[in-house]
């Protein structure tokens, strides 16, 4: 039944996407902005919607008291192709930075630029960087916006060493605002690179804010260590559950190492 039901919701995942994008292109491009966002955000929702009846995962997300006013830096853990779409839904105005080459595609890149995503060229990372920085400060000063940075860049299986990159600190140094880590296992349910979808609930907390103004250093410091204590945590709930799903070697030697310090 694992293999039934993840077939079926993959093949679901992706008709709902193409219909609601054919479906909604008259209303999201003759609406403004700010209302066109209830097409994407209405997707995410039915997304979430039938990956519980179809493949029998829930999701819980909670520490949305820890979401700040105005424009902030959301920090998720990136395991998954659930942390893409998972959280946008709880932002008012959120903003990506994406490779350029998704906006090429027919209908899904016009659905970005509609929303003023930031598009990045591949190539150099320092100009890549004042690129992002200076067309982020500009969009911000446009409207209170939320943008959305994975800080280790790449999808990284539960419970895997972190990996952090040095350009959520440059951006955080320079763009002045808050910054929400998150923190999940979406990894254990949605696995990345593999068609699985294990049943169970999915648990995401979005952390209490870091201010802005930290040595760079210090941000850094307290970024990692709070997502990956929290992080934890959540995997040793997810490994105690009832049906525990299927935990990846990177999951199984983190709790022993858990174990071992406890």
């Amino acid at each position: 039944m694992l293999y039934v039901r993840s077939l079926a919701f993959n093949f679901v995942f992706y008709v709902n996407l193409i219909v609601q994008m054919i479906l909604w292109t008259p209303y999201y491009f003759l609406s403004p902005r700010h209302r066109a966002w209830f097409v994407p955000k209405f997707w995410s929702r039915t997304c979430m919607w039938l990956y519980a009846k179809i493949a029998g995962t829930k999701n819980d997300i909670t520490g949305l008291e820890n979401l700040p006013q105005g424009s902030f830096i959301l920090a998720p853990k990136h395991q998954s192709f659930w942390d893409a779409i998972a959280f946008f839904p709880f932002l008012q105005d959120p903003l990506y930075i994406l490779k350029r080459e998704l906006t090429w595609i027919p209908f899904f890149g016009w659905y970005i630029m509609k929303m003023r995503m930031i598009p990045v060229d591949r190539g150099s990372r320092s100009k890549a960087l004042k690129a992002v920085v200076a067309a982020t400060r500009e969009e911000l000063a446009r409207n209170p916006r939320q943008l959305i940075i994975y800080p280790e860049g790449t999808r990284r299986a539960p419970g895997d060493e972190p990996a952090y990159k040095y350009g959520i600190v440059e951006i955080y140094a320079q763009l002045g605002v808050p910054v929400v880590p998150v923190a999940h296992v979406a990894g254990l349910y949605w696995p990345r690179r593999k068609f699985l979808r294990y049943p169970g609930t999915i648990k995401a907390r979005f952390l209490p804010p870091i201010p802005p103004g930290l040595g760079k250093d210090e941000f850094m410091a307290r970024l990692i260590g709070d997502t990956e204590a929290a992080c934890d945590q959540l995997l040793v709930e997810a490994s105690q559950a009832p049906n525990p799903p299927a935990l990846p070697p990177t999951a199984v030697k983190r709790l022993r190492e858990l174990g071992a310090k406890a």
